[in-house]
């Protein structure tokens, strides 16, 4: 087998990998990625034991216990170019012997669940709900640069969605993918959660439908986009992660959703600036979700 070229696969001299700064023996199979480094503290503070901590740029991650779990926590920053860098070297911890620079043999699944916040493009879902992603839309780009993205993405939803919000062809093609099943279904639970197409921006601003002083390519997006319904699943929410993380996961072989916190409310104008003691609440419930 020929070994990944050092330029390819960049590791630290700690033996660590190149943005995360961890080291295979230091990632847990079961990963929840939050966008704030702030956040990763707040997750960890429920954990029975920490066992390590590492932090790099935006990339801060700590290892422990939850109930009896080993549990990573780690920041992705904000983006899907991030979600770019994380999932590929969260892989190579898990698939690629990084001194010899091979690929293992054996493949090694994860679990990881974004916890996030977003903006619901639905009246009915309010600010302080919880939102999780069946399925994502990516207007970002980044999955069609990986071989092999058509045997993931659901092509009658994009064609769908192009059509019914008259997507502008000047932006990138939009990709649809499902959420891990699986881990949809722990998540889920009726009455307390809702569970909804995402739509991933790979910006806050104009991506998302604002306007401050530059004018946007497509005006009237946002009120195409709160009346896309698909296989029965209403578009819900905005935000900027879950497209790629499903995607990436996906053809890599791991199992990934996303579960946000809404904070503002497109549809109304509500938002909520002070969320933090609904975030513990979802971290809490998240992680009671992931171990079951």
């Amino acid at each position: 087998m020929d070994s990944i070229k050092s330029s390819e696969l960049i590791t630290n001299d700690d033996g660590s990998i190149f943005h995360l700064h961890l080291r295979p023996e230091e990632l847990a199979d079961k990963i929840v990625l939050v966008g704030d480094p702030g956040r990763v503290r707040m997750v960890a503070a429920h954990f029975n034991r920490v066992e390590l901590e590492r932090s790099n740029r935006e990339f801060h991650s700590i290892t422990g216990a939850y109930r009896g779990s080993r549990v990573t926590v780690l920041s992705t920053g904000i983006g899907p170019d991030n979600i770019d860098i994380v999932m590929n070297e969260l892989d190579a911890l898990a698939n690629i012997d990084l001194r010899a620079k091979e690929i293992k043999s054996e493949r090694k699944t994860l679990s990881l669940v974004r916890v996030g916040t977003c903006g619901s493009v639905q009246a009915e879902v309010p600010v302080n709900a919880f939102v999780i992603s069946a399925a994502s839309i990516g207007i970002d780009g980044v999955l069609r640069f990986y071989k092999g993205h058509e045997r993931v993405c659901d092509e009658w939803m994009e064609d769908a969605f192009i059509h019914h919000c008259q997507w502008t062809p000047k932006a990138a093609r939009p990709y649809a993918v499902k959420a891990a099943k699986e881990l949809v279904d722990k998540l889920y639970q009726p009455g307390l959660a809702y569970k909804g197409i995402t739509l991933t921006a790979n910006g806050f601003y104009g991506p998302q439908g604002r306007v401050l002083r530059l004018p946007i390519e497509m005006p009237g997006v946002n009120e195409a986009i709160n009346t896309f319904h698909h296989d029965g699943l209403p578009l819900v929410n905005y935000e900027m992660e879950s497209a790629p993380l499903a995607g990436l996961a996906a053809l890599m072989g791991h199992k990934a959703a996303t579960i946000c916190l809404v904070i503002a409310n497109r549809a109304t104008g509500d938002s909520n600036p002070d969320y933090q003691p609904r975030m513990e609440e979802l971290i809490e419930y998240t992680l009671n979700k992931l171990i079951e």
